[in-house]
């Protein structure tokens, strides 16, 4: 299947983008994008099974106890917990903690994708823009910030950020995940760049285009399914590091269906 992926088109200043209505006089982002047509191969086809060390990801059978993923209690009593230990199981990992959750949906009328927010930024849809969570630089944070142990801390050898995604009703039938496989993505094709929220500013890999990139999606995902990706990795030789992705429209979506409905989670894992 050949689609068009958002990528950062060519530019010399540092990219940013406002996650909430900008300032009056302030754009809402310096930079532009263009749509390069790809080729996204069918991840369940392949006849190995991607491996979150590896190509950067790995889809696992991984039911849910949480029958709603709108009631905010239930996901930190609940799915917390669940998807620390399916991170802990995909890495190999000895501890993990998650630390931070989105739930998205994609916008009525399926208008052009962004980066998944608009007006105060408070509903957020779904983040058509080719990006890494984490660069170099803000990959390094969240370990100092996480409530851990001073003994596992001390004895931390190596950590690593995992995004753990989802569908939350049914099947993605109009707008899946893309990610690229991290053995195609040399440093330089990454771009670091700010996201300004209303309270804070993160920062981010964009992508530029190649291609030698080489990229996947899993069709239909379903409640039932999570993909493990990684976004950092502390170790620097011999393992992904930082898998871009981007959410695309399929072509040719019925006017009938779904609106897709996922949640992601942010989880630190620690190996010692």
């Amino acid at each position: 299947m050949t689609v068009g992926l958002a990528y950062l088109a060519p530019m010399t200043a540092r990219p940013y983008n406002y996650m909430f209505e900008p300032p009056p006089g302030t754009a809402w982002q310096n930079c532009e994008y263009r749509l390069h047509r790809v080729a996204v191969a069918d991840a369940r086809a392949i006849g190995s099974r991607p491996d979150v060390d590896v190509e950067g990801f790995e889809l696992c059978a991984a039911p849910s106890s949480v029958t709603d993923f709108r009631d905010e209690g239930a996901i930190r009593r609940q799915y917390y917990g669940e998807a620390a230990e399916l991170a802990k199981h995909v890495t190999g990992a000895d501890h993990a903690y998650v630390f931070d959750h989105q739930v998205r949906q994609r916008e009525a009328g399926r208008p052009a994708l962004t980066f998944g927010r608009t007006g105060d930024g408070s509903r957020p849809g779904a983040a058509g823009r080719i990006h890494n969570d984490y660069t170099e630089a803000s990959g390094h944070r969240p370990f100092g910030l996480v409530d851990m142990d001073d003994a596992v801390r001390a004895g931390t050898r190596r950590f690593a950020i995992v995004n753990v995604w989802r569908s939350i009703a049914g099947k993605v039938l109009d707008t899946p995940l893309a990610l690229c496989d991290a053995r195609t993505v040399p440093p330089d094709d990454l771009v670091a760049a700010d996201l300004v929220y209303a309270n804070r500013k993160g920062e981010l890999y964009l992508m530029r285009h190649s291609p030698r990139h080489r990229w996947v999606y899993f069709p239909e995902m379903d409640i039932e399914e999570a993909l493990v990706f990684k976004q950092y990795d502390s170790l620097v030789n011999g393992v992904a590091r930082f898998t871009p992705h981007t959410a695309f429209d399929l072509p040719h979506v019925p006017l009938d269906a779904p609106l897709r409905q996922s949640i992601e989670i942010r989880c630190l894992v620690t190996y010692n």
